[in-house]
This record gives structure tokens, C-alpha cells and sequence, in this order.
């Protein structure tokens, strides 16, 4: 029987992140992806106007059918979520519908650069961090690790035994498996990945051209995706981070603007 993920997102239409990623590529490595809508916006929110549709009241009743129809899912991964209300919701969810084989997957996308997104309030982060403790897999950037654990966020210079103490502090809440991505360490931008009782691992990669959004929503599905399919964790994060970087060497020599994120769609076949 097919696999099915549940992807918890929103939909942007134009500008390649949230589920306008998940989908094709949750798609494309075997598995039924099935979208939770959290807004339906017309582009991200990068461009200077965009058409904004919340989705917040019309979720209960959407994931009220799926409960009447006993629907089940293989995992779950959330995105970002733009309220306490949603966040309070995404939990329901994971409560309602996760079984004891269910992976869950949750990419915490609060902000970057050291900067929280401001539609966080202080309520919203606390949730946040109730969120991560039901997941068995967390993938927060460097600043998101920061603010999840209290750690005052630096640009550069990060130990790995203060990444590892970070680490095992996430853990402490729930995962057993976790990822901090976008660590710069010079030419380089590092992942730090550690399971509860293994030894913590760095994966780095040669810095790329600028940074795009939506690479953080490829992170999470592939993660996913592959925690579904009995992959190797490691060997998720190391594919993950090789794919990524072959989507960005294709998309500046494709010359696609910035703000359209990252051109991945003729790269599937390599997943």
C-alpha cells in the first residue's frame, strides 16, 4: 500500500516554497502527499504586494472530514504557521491522527539572520516549542535553535560542543532526531545533526550564491519524506544537503530572480 504524508503549510503560488515544494517533491520520492492548507497566498510574502487568503477558520472543518473519514497517515510535517491558534491546531492535528508508526516531522520556521518573524509573539514561541516536543524529528536553522532553546544567537564562531549542548537540549523536549541548519562557518554553511545515543554529526557544503527561500521547505520534505521510507537519517541529511546545492548551482545558470526561490524541478529525477 502507498505511504501518505500529511504536509501542513501554506500555498504560494508563485515563488517556490511551503507546499508549492512539498508537494512535488513528497510526490515525486513514492508517497501520497496530502496538503493542509494553513492560507492560500497568490506569491510569497517576499514580494512587495501579494493577495493573502487566512485559512485559520476554515480549518476545522476541513480537518473535521479527514477525522469522519478516518483518514491515516504515515507521517506528518508541518511549516510555518502564522498564529497561536494555528499552532494550537497543527497539535490537535498530530494528537488526532498520529498512530504509533506515524513519523512526525516538524520544521519550526520562525525567522533567520537572528531576526524572529514579527508576527511571533512571545505566546507563539512557547507553542512553538510545545510543538517540537511532539515531534520525532525537528529541523530548526540556527536562530530558530537559538530561540527554541534560550541560546543567544551569534553569526559565526559556534563550537561544536556548544551545537551538541543546543542539540540535546531539543531533544530533551521530544525528538529523538535533530537537525540545525544554516550554520556559516566561512565558505562553508554547516548542518549540525544529532540522534539521541549517537555521536553528533557536521555536514558541510561549500556556500552557494545568495541565499532563496524556499530551501528550507526542501530540507523538511526530503527529511520527511525519506523518515517515511526507512532511509537513514544521516544519509537523508547528507542527500538533502547534496540536493540542495545542486539546486542552486542550476538555478544561477538558470538566472531566475531571487525571489523565485530555488529551481528544483529539473533536478527530481536525482532524489
Amino acid at each position: 500500500m502507498q505511504k501518505k504524508i500529511a504536509a501542513i503549510n501554506d500555498l504560494s503560488g508563485y515563488g517556490r516554497c511551503s507546499l508549492m515544494v512539498a508537494i512535488p517533491v513528497i510526490s515525486h520520492m513514492r508517497l501520497q502527499c496530502c496538503p493542509v492548507p494553513t492560507s492560500i497566498l497568490s506569491n510569497h510574502t517576499g514580494y512587495p504586494e501579494y493577495f493573502f487568503d487566512d485559512y485559520t477558520e476554515k480549518l476545522p472543518a476541513y480537518l473535521e472530514m479527514w477525522k469522519k473519514l478516518d483518514l491515516k497517515f504515515d507521517g506528518i510535517v508541518s511549516g510555518f504557521l502564522g498564529s497561536a491558534r494555528q499552532i494550537d491546531m497543527v497539535e490537535s492535528f498530530i494528537r488526532d491522527f498520529r498512530r504509533e508508526d506515524t513519523v512526525v516531522v516538524v520544521d519550526p520556521v520562525m525567522g533567520d539572520h537572528g531576526s524572529i518573524s514579527s508576527v511571533y509573539t512571545e505566546e507563539m514561541c512557547l507553542l512553538m516549542r510545545k510543538l517540537v516536543s511532539l515531534a520525532d524529528i525537528v529541523t530548526p536553522n540556527l536562530t530558530e535553535g537559538c530561540r527554541l532553546t534560550g541560546v543567544p544567537y551569534r553569526d559565526h564562531g559556534w563550537t561544536r560542543k556548544e551545537l551538541f549542548g543546543m542539540a540535546e537540549r531539543l531533544t530533551e523536549y521530544g525528538p529523538e532526531k535533530v537537525v540545525i541548519t544554516g550554520i556559516p562557518q566561512g565558505e562553508f554553511i554547516a548542518n549540525f545533526m544529532y540522534e539521541k545515543g549517537r555521536e553528533p554529526r557536521m555536514i558541510r557544503t561549500h556556500r552557494v550564491f545568495e541565499e532563496r527561500c524556499g530551501t528550507g521547505d526542501l530540507f523538511a520534505s526530503i527529511i520527511a519524506a525519506d523518515a517515511v521510507n526507512g532511509v537513514e537519517f544521516g544519509q537523508s541529511v547528507r542527500r538533502a544537503c547534496r540536493f540542495i546545492k545542486k539546486c542552486m548551482i542550476k538555478t544561477a545558470e538558470l538566472q531566475i530572480e531571487p525571489k523565485n526561490g530555488v529551481c528544483f524541478e529539473e533536478l527530481l529525477h536525482l532524489l
